[in-house]
């Protein structure tokens, strides 16, 4: 960065560690890796694990829970070997409504249906099984787009039409030149596709073009590998407004630290009218997450590549999980956000109107803010506070499995 950046707390700084509700997907030795709100339920995709016992083989299981209740509901069997990206539309092959869509190491992308349990359309590259990492839908829901790892020097953008999903479309080989991690329609523009990749290029491509190499509109380069991307703004160049590492603001003020080790995600918000509002996501490597905004990334002077050195810290929430926390999720709807971590665990927590004072504004916060301690009512956020009150929920106020009556294990319930 060509400036320092810095960590300041809102004024209406909140930190909880009490989750609403949690749930163990499986056991601790599988990750959740993506979440995603179908309906009235909970996606969430699981690290690969055994089918059975006496079956060596792995899957990528996905399973589907109560938003209310965080009971189990549904098994998805996934992807054979492993999962790879999932996510939810809302038209594709002529059917609209919210629809759950999967892609894994098997080379296929799958659309589910949960009256039965399995998958109504399964696209695949003609049975090979090139992993495909990323993939998304046109608006429409008549395109299907998907990226694939690395093999044999060629990473693949494949299209489908899945009213025909024997085989794809057209595949364009010379987009990226390792595995691709990003695949994303403009919302605005429907034939315009967002692609990223491990080789470290970000690039615009027509989705209705033939010809490989008119394909290709604009091209960036980020310099190192992506993994994530997404769209913000109505654009249809790539140029670089400005470059953050998102780990160099901290917060050091009395009780009050926080350090970024990860970034999670980051989503856009439209709830109040700004529709380029960006919201980060970020986590620590002892379980903790937190809410970060910056406000310059979401206004005119973004253009400036001076300006955003200055980040706010919203939110925190504590000791929920056991080292790193894999994947999150901002319910609109229900202002809750949903975490899943490598322990295993699915946590909704509460909405922000309860201890931030948004007032259920989903993700728009305010402009000031202050170099402040906690309120006097939320946790204390420095390493040593937050390790007090991680030892301190394991002796009195954490969820605990017990045995109910008829002898089921993992049954949870609170002291």
């Amino acid at each position: 960065m060509s400036h320092n950046s810095v960590l300041l707390a809102s004024s209406q700084l909140g930190a909880t560690s009490s989750p609403l509700r949690s749930s163990v997907d499986g056991n601790s030795e599988t990750y959740i890796l993506a979440l995603a709100g179908i309906n009235a339920k909970y996606a969430a995709m699981s690290s690969a694990s055994r089918k059975t016992k006496t079956d060596p083989s792995t899957t990528g299981p996905i399973h589907l829970y109560s938003k209310h209740t965080l009971q189990k509901s549904l098994s998805l069997p996934g992807h054979d070997t492993a999962s790879a990206f999932m996510r939810t539309v809302h038209a594709i092959a002529g059917s609209n409504g919210q629809t759950l869509v999967s892609s894994g190491q098997d080379g296929s992308v799958k659309v589910w249906d949960e009256r039965t349990g399995s998958h109504g359309i399964k696209m695949s590259n003609l049975g090979k099984s090139r992993a495909i990492l990323s993939f998304d839908v046109s608006v429409d829901g008549y395109t299907v787009a998907a990226g694939t790892e690395l093999q044999s020097d060629d990473s693949l953008v494949l299209y489908w039409d899945p009213r025909k999903p024997a085989a794809p479309l057209r595949a364009h080989s010379s987009t990226h030149s390792d595995d691709i991690t990003v695949v994303q329609f403009s919302p605005n523009r429907p034939s315009t596709l967002l692609t990223a990749s491990s080789d470290g290029l970000l690039s615009l491509s027509d989705a209705n073009e033939q010809d490989e190499d008119e394909a290709v509109v604009h091209v960036g380069n980020f310099g190192c590998s992506v993994s994530q991307a997404g769209w913000m703004a109505d654009g249809s160049h790539l140029d670089l407004l400005q470059s953050h590492d998102i780990r160099a603001p901290s917060l050091h003020s009395g009780p009050t630290q926080w350090v970024t080790d990860y970034l999670i995600t980051a989503s856009t918000s439209t709830a109040s009218g700004q529709p380029n509002h960006l919201s980060v996501f970020v986590g620590s490597n002892e379980g903790d997450a937190a809410l970060l905004t910056n406000n310059d990334l979401s206004t005119s002077q973004s253009l400036d590549p001076n300006a955003g050195h200055e980040w706010i810290l919203h939110k925190l929430w504590l000791t929920g999980h056991e080292g790193v926390v894999r994947s999150s999720l901002w319910d609109d709807q229900d202002q809750v956000l949903v975490t899943g971590g490598e322990d295993g665990k699915i946590h909704i927590w509460p909405e922000f109107a309860h201890q931030t004072g948004l007032g259920g504004r989903g993700l728009v916060v305010e402009d000031d803010a202050m170099d402040v301690d906690l309120p006097s009512d939320g946790a204390g956020g420095s390493r040593k506070n937050i390790k007090r009150m991680r030892e301190k929920n394991m002796d009195s106020n954490v969820d605990e499995e017990v045995n109910d009556k008829n002898g089921k294990n993992g049954k949870r319930m609170r002291r």
